[in-house]
């Protein structure tokens, strides 16, 4: 509760600072409706924009999923090969200097409007940050770890799950909370390239249509759906790494 108090505040603060806005310099509704309009556009329309809702959310789910699945192993590979590394690495990057929102209509064009661009599109956008961030924990073990495994001879399979997993994993979950925020963006990008349901679909039409209580709805919802998935990976986190530093300062433990 404590934890809550702070950004409680802080969207307390916003909201009135957006509501006096609005009043005081008389801003048309068409360009900025009041607070209380897009509530109310929340509850009225509640069922409706749920339902798109869970369109983009099981599309972030999904391409996030395929991130996972694709992007670790890769991460293996890369560390365990210096000719993979050299390899690939070199185009992963390159991948990446590409927009998105670019690409994103050549694979629409390629697959068809279903949901299996949508998966890729949102795949392209969150994958990186988990390989790289993996590839960086991998690859943490220091000397003095090192010496410890060669001296209890330790195999291949016993080094990874003893001494450079648990190392990886507070790397990992870094790339797991950036990376399921990038999900949202790449599902959103993927909407608004073709389709004709969810969160950036209804952006798109909001926007067409200069329905503002609409727009920020879809962005207030936009934002739950990111800061519940980013939490549910913290607290996956603390679960499985509570001997971390970071871990410990915010549950107030002391971190030595």
């Amino acid at each position: 509760m404590r934890n809550a108090i702070y950004p409680a505040l802080t969207a307390v603060i916003l909201v009135g600072a957006w509501y006096l806005a609005v009043l005081f310099f008389e801003v048309p509704r068409y360009l900025l409706p009041l607070p209380g309009e897009v509530v109310t556009r929340l509850i009225e329309d509640r069922d409706f924009l749920l339902r798109h809702g869970w369109v983009t959310t099981y599309e972030t789910l999904g391409g996030f999923a395929l991130s996972i699945v694709i992007g670790i192993p890769l991460a293996l590979l890369i560390v365990s090969s210096s000719t993979i590394d050299r390899a690939l690495m070199p185009w992963i990057v390159l991948s990446q200097t590409f927009p998105k929102i670019a690409l994103a209509p050549l694979i629409v064009v390629w697959f068809g409007l279903g949901l299996v661009p949508k998966l890729i599109v949102t795949f392209l956008v969150a994958f990186f940050p988990i390989l790289i961030s993996t590839i960086v924990g991998l690859r943490s073990m220091e000397r003095d770890m090192d010496e410890l495994r060669l001296s209890m001879r330790a195999s291949v399979w016993q080094t990874f799950w003893y001494f450079r997993l648990p190392l990886a994993l507070p790397s990992l979950f870094a790339g797991l909370k950036v990376s399921v925020a990038f999900a949202a963006v790449g599902a959103v990008i993927a909407e608004w390239v073709g389709a004709n349901e969810g969160l950036g679909y209804l952006l798109l039409t909001a926007n067409a249509n200069l329905d503002t209580p609409l727009l920020f709805a879809v962005l207030v919802l936009l934002m739950v759906l990111g800061m519940v998935l980013y939490h549910a990976i913290e607290m996956l986190e603390r679960l499985l790494i509570p001997w971390h530093a970071t871990i410990r300062l915010k549950t107030g433990q002391p971190s030595f």
